[in-house]
This record gives C-alpha cells, sequence and structure tokens, in this order.
C-alpha cells in the first residue's frame, strides 16, 4: 500500500468525523462486481437514468476519482455493519470535478461500505476511477459524505457521457416543473364510434400549467401528449424518453386517477378517462431504479 502524503493526526481525525456520518453509506442496490477493476458496470447492472437523475438532484458535487489509498475500519468502528461487508476511509484524488457548488483540492477523502472478496478481505479499490455523488462538508475541507455507497459508480466513458448529460438538463432554463397529482379530467366523445378526446391536468409544485391528452380516431391508434402551458396543445406530442419530461411523468404521475378528478359524473366518461389514463402510464413505462429508493 502506497505511503500516504497526509499528517497522521489529521487522518486519524478525518476518520471519527467521517466515520459520524458512515451511517449515510448502508448499500441498498445491487453489489458492485469485484471483478471488474478497470471496466463500467454492465448495461444490466449499471445505473439506469432515473437514478442518475436522482442522485444528481440530491448531491452538491459529482466527481470523478481515483482512489489513492484504503484504510477498513476495525469492526469495532462500524459496529452495525453486515459480517459481509467493509468500511473503508478513502483517499482520492480528484480528476473531474462535474459539479460542485466551491472549488475542491486535488484530494477528496470519504467513507464508503463495500461487500468483502471471496476471501473474506476488504476489495482492491487502489488505483481504480470511480465516479461519485456526494455532498461536500461544510466543516472538514476535501471531505466528501457520499449520498450512499451505491453513488460510488465504476467510471468509464459510457456512464461519465451519462452524467453529463443529466447535469446538463439538470441546469437547462426550461426544465420542467415537478409533478405533485393530477386533477381537472374530463373524457368527450367524438361524433363517429370509437372517437373521443380526454384530457386531464396535472398539478406542479411550481403552479406551472401542465396537460395530457389523449384523442382516439376510428381505425388508428390513440395518439397522445403533454402541453406546458394554459391552452392544450392539439400537436402536443410524448416526452422524449430520457428526458427530465418522461423522469416527471413515469415517476411522479399517480398510478391511478384520484376520485375527485373527475368534471364528469357518468359512468362512461370516468371509464374512458381511466383508460386513456392507463394507457399514458403504459406509453410511458416503468420509472425504474436500480440505486436509489
Amino acid at each position: 500500500m502506497p505511503t500516504s502524503t497526509r499528517p497522521a493526526p489529521l487522518r486519524a481525525l478525518l476518520v471519527g468525523l467521517l466515520g459520524t456520518a458512515a451511517a449515510a453509506c448502508a448499500t441498498t442496490g445491487p453489489a458492485m462486481s469485484q471483478d471488474m477493476p478497470a471496466a463500467e458496470l454492465p448495461a444490466s447492472q449499471a445505473p439506469t437514468y432515473v437514478d442518475l437523475v436522482t442522485m444528481a438532484m440530491a448531491a452538491d458535487t459529482v466527481a470523478i476519482v481515483t482512489v489513492e489509498e484504503q484504510i477498513p475500519f476495525p469492526p469495532e468502528r462500524a459496529p452495525n455493519l453486515a459480517p459481509s461487508k467493509v468500511r473503508l476511509y478513502i483517499e482520492a484524488l480528484t480528476q473531474s470535478l462535474l459539479v460542485a457548488p466551491q472549488g475542491v483540492g486535488a484530494e477528496l477523502v470519504y467513507v464508503v461500505d463495500q461487500g468483502r472478496d471471496d476471501d473474506g478481505d476488504a476489495p482492491d479499490l487502489e488505483d481504480r476511477t470511480f465516479l461519485i455523488f456526494g455532498d461536500l462538508s461544510r466543516s472538514q475541507p476535501g471531505a466528501i459524505q457520499l449520498l450512499s455507497s451505491d453513488s460510488m459508480l465504476p467510471a468509464g466513458p459510457q456512464i461519465e457521457s451519462r452524467v453529463r448529460r443529466v447535469l446538463t438538463q439538470l441546469a437547462a432554463a426550461d426544465a420542467p416543473p415537478a409533478i405533485t397529482g393530477v386533477r381537472d379530467v374530463i373524457s368527450v366523445p367524438g361524433n363517429l364510434a370509437g372517437e373521443s378526446e380526454t384530457q386531464m391536468f396535472v398539478e406542479t409544485e411550481s403552479g406551472a400549467p401542465v396537460s395530457l391528452s389523449v384523442i382516439r380516431r376510428p381505425g388508428m391508434a390513440p395518439e397522445w401528449g403533454v402541453s406546458l402551458g394554459e391552452l392544450v396543445d392539439a400537436s402536443a406530442t410524448p416526452p422524449q424518453p430520457e428526458s427530465l419530461e418522461w423522469f416527471q411523468f413515469a415517476c411522479f404521475l399517480p398510478r391511478e386517477l384520484p376520485a375527485d378528478s373527475f368534471l364528469q359524473t357518468d359512468r362512461a366518461s370516468q371509464e374512458r378517462a381511466r383508460e386513456d389514463y392507463a394507457f399514458i402510464l403504459a406509453e410511458l413505462g416503468p420509472c425504474e431504479r436500480r440505486f436509489t429508493g
């Protein structure tokens, strides 16, 4: 193990301070493969778009780092940790700072929980490069608290590109408002059998007007779309996959229309609206997560 240039008393102090916050490192998602020293996680194990957006929204700092040194915590310093895991104090070199509330130095230190290897030892993370999400310490310069142990991901060009795209989307001035519910639902039949139009007005955290519409015509596939504004746009289209608009609708629309959202009392109109709403949810697809709750 390489000799660190950090003074021993300071290292011991940081281990103690970071250890008090180590509860945030509890692993909640799939364990990171220990036999992939230089590769990104395969697609079946990699974080989903929803995971990346969720972590990017929660963290004030996103960085790419290379582990320079790791120090296992003694078992008595991590009494609530499962025997199959080990808590590590990490000293890492900052390779790239993707977002941060302030500048950081050449080195970051943090605590992370990892699964033990097949021999029961701590995994060897030294010289490996990771992409991390966390919050910078306000009291200890150079220290960062990870969102969780699952917010340290094996770095590589694919994951870095995906994260940069998410960060650009979040920074955009036209980022969609957060969705909180659905209200004022109306569905009207057309002049022809099988023809109808359903409109649903969506509640947002900011109060910005958002609506959903579904149009059905005989012999044609249903058409639906999202309107951002006071008026329902007849040419509205669905949100693009892996966009923040898609994220908001796929993850935060209720699973069914609230009983008090209907503006009509007749059963036929309500059933038609429910059918159209179920169609929208199916078209959006699941809000899939692997690393975030």
